[in-house]
């Protein structure tokens, strides 16, 4: 088939230089590019799933479990893998949890898919086949294994986040950070313009600091910089600070590049210097004139003007990362300043642009010294201080605990929550199944297959605790049948909360417990895979086009 695109084929009616794969061969390259994808990531699936080592080329290691960091950091060069890595990021992005599961079921899908294919069942059939599934699998969730988190109790938040982080290296703390990402979340409740609940994971600053044990980790309210104030001479504590973030530096003024000044008089040049110093301390009693007491600056401050500030008894913090910038004027409610200039042509401090907060201090943190703003006027802010041995612990230990903090957020939000352990995955086996029987189209042939990829969440959870899946699978099938074929309010209807208990190798109520996910996970995850599969299965033909040569130059020399 590529001979087409040879220059020398004389029956083609595309000249360009390139290969072409199409048919059931592009297919199977794309299902053995996602099976390669998912084969990497899934034995990290679980509570008791295994980490990787990733180095990079510069040396750098990363040890995680998580599937959106480890595909990132993978260098995937075929498409249709980089579709599952932008699917896993997505994934993260939006829920914060199951990257990896997302990833497991969208190459299982296709893998399905291409063996219907192979059976000559057209691949419109399986993409309607799926799209119908995939909604009614959306509906039987919400009507049916969803449950209202205020139902549960104070402590279903809590479980949520334990369920989250019982996979990473968290875990192993008990209930610790856990109950520390339920109260960090809940400190920096809002409300949007419609006066419902927001719980911005944004507004939760995690600071690392290395040394000490991890349960030595602990949070307040607040917003924490690592950073110091300028002077040695300012106070430690400012109370209800009038707070300005600037973005321009406060030195010495110099004359921009190419900018020539002729004088004819020595003592002109000594008054240049005297205005070039005080432009900036012009500038320095603006701002202490407007009632600033405290400027964070993402630049420099010289030492001159960093004394002007301490006289006044004013705080300055330099060097402020631009993201801290921005989130610490929008939660005191300012605006970062880029420039004094008006439209006038003349310089002055708009004192709306200036935010206010309870408290600005200086604490000491181990070793270091760290600035924290408390009562932000806009936005309340929540700081997690992470103790931890090496900076790989330190960072899986972020990542984990953002994970904690999204789902804890989307459960806060949606209210709703379904029992772990493969127990949604397998009740939406045992209905979809049951559902594709009152199809007499062919269709029915895919929704079977979309029931079966997701038993392989269930299969390789317990691959991965060293359980026997093909017997375990098969009796918590059991129990979801029994529990869909019972009245509403018959005792077996309970048998639908029941899933894997991986750590005992048996089946258990999940939802008594403790272990819970958000059903906007669930949904999302399986909207997003059956989307992923759907887009690389409607592939059938693959042009590459071979990168056009440079012709040489005769000149050249070596």
């Amino acid at each position: 088939m590529s001979g087409i695109f040879d220059a020398n084929n004389q029956d083609s009616a595309l000249f360009i230089g390139g290969t072409r794969v199409s048919g059931q061969q592009v297919r199977s390259q794309n299902v053995m590019a996602a099976q390669s994808i998912a084969n990497v990531i899934k034995t990290s699936l679980g509570p008791v799933g295994l980490d990787k080592m990733l180095v990079d080329d510069v040396g750098d290691v990363t040890i995680s479990n998580d599937g959106a960091t480890i595909l990132q950091l993978l260098e995937v060069e075929h498409p249709a893998g980089k579709i599952l890595v932008k699917l896993a990021q997505q994934q993260d992005t939006e829920v914060g949890d199951g990257t990896t599961s997302v990833v497991v079921i969208a190459a299982e899908l296709l893998r399905r898919a291409n063996e219907l294919v192979k059976s000559h069942i057209h691949p419109a059939t399986v993409i309607a086949g799926y799209r119908l599934a995939c909604k009614e699998a959306n509906r039987f969730i919400a009507d049916q294994m969803a449950q209202k988190v205020d139902t549960l109790g104070a402590e279903a938040l809590v479980n949520v986040a334990m369920t989250t982080i019982s996979s990473k290296i968290l875990g192993t703390y008990g209930t610790f950070f856990a109950e520390m990402a339920v109260d960090a979340l809940k400190a920096v409740r809002s409300q949007d313009g419609r006066g419902k609940a927001r719980y911005a994971v944004g507004a939760v600053n995690i600071l690392k600091v290395k040394g000490s044990s991890a349960r030595e980790s602990s949070w307040f309210t607040g917003h924490a910089l690592y950073r110091p104030f300028t002077g040695a001479a300012m106070r430690r504590s400012v109370t209800s600070p009038r707070i300005a973030v600037i973005d321009f530096d406060i030195t010495k003024t110099r004359m921009k590049l190419g900018v020539h000044i002729v004088i004819d008089n020595p003592d002109s040049l000594e008054a240049i210097r005297k205005r070039e110093a005080d432009i900036s301390a012009e500038r320095v009693r603006m701002l202490l004139d407007a009632g600033v007491t405290a400027v964070f600056s993402t630049r420099g401050i010289d030492d001159v003007y960093v004394k002007m500030f301490a006289e006044a008894g004013a705080v300055t913090v330099t060097r402020v990362p631009k993201d801290d910038a921005r989130r610490i004027a929008r939660g005191c409610g300012a605006s970062v300043l880029t420039t004094l200039a008006t439209l006038d042509g003349d310089e002055a401090v708009d004192v709306n642009a200036l935010g206010s907060a309870e408290l600005v201090e200086q604490v000491r943190l181990s070793d270091d010294d760290v600035v924290v703003v408390r009562g932000a006027r806009e936005q309340h802010a929540a700081t997690v201080i992470l103790r931890g041995a090496n900076d790989y612990m330190l960072d899986e230990m972020e990542r984990s605990f953002h994970d904690s903090l999204c789902a804890v957020k989307r459960v806060l939000e949606s209210g709703s929550v379904v029992p772990g352990g493969g127990a949604v995955e397998v009740a939406l086996d045992i209905y979809l199944e049951s559902f594709a029987t009152t199809l007499g189209s062919r269709e029915q042939l895919a929704i079977v297959e979309f029931a079966n990829a997701l038993l392989s969440i269930p299969k390789q959870l317990a691959v991965n605790a060293a359980k026997d899946s093909i017997e375990l699978v098969a009796k918590l099938r059991a129990y979801h049948a029994a529990a869909q074929n019972a009245a509403p309010d018959a005792p077996r209807s309970h048998l639908k909360h029941y899933g894997l208990d991986l750590h005992e190798g048996k089946l258990r109520d999940n939802v008594k417990a403790g272990v819970l996910e958000p059903a906007m996970s669930k949904i999302k995850m399986l909207k997003s895979a059956t989307e992923a599969a759907i887009n690389i299965l409607r592939i059938d033909d693959m042009i590459k086009l071979v990168p056009e040569q440079q012709a040489e130059d005769p000149h050249a020399h070596m």
